[in-house]
């Protein structure tokens, strides 16, 4: 009885979720079209430069608090 209880503990905790996230519809199949338009939004509404700023923020504040 305790491996039945186990394997359908296993199934609820990992096949079950694996399961819905498999089963989900496709709208757009086109993975590489929509990596393509996220990374031209990416760029175009300037988070290349907030990421770009926080970087070197970051590095220069790691500079000054490491010893």
């Amino acid at each position: 009885m305790f491996q039945a209880q186990s394997l359908l503990a296993f199934y609820h905790s990992y096949c079950l979720p694996l399961a819905i996230v498999l089963a989900q519809k496709i709208e757009d199949p086109d993975i590489l079209g929509q990596m393509q338009d996220a990374w031209h939004n990416f760029i175009e509404s300037g988070q290349v430069w907030a990421l770009s700023i926080g970087i070197f923020f970051g590095y220069i504040f790691k500079s000054l608090t490491s010893y």
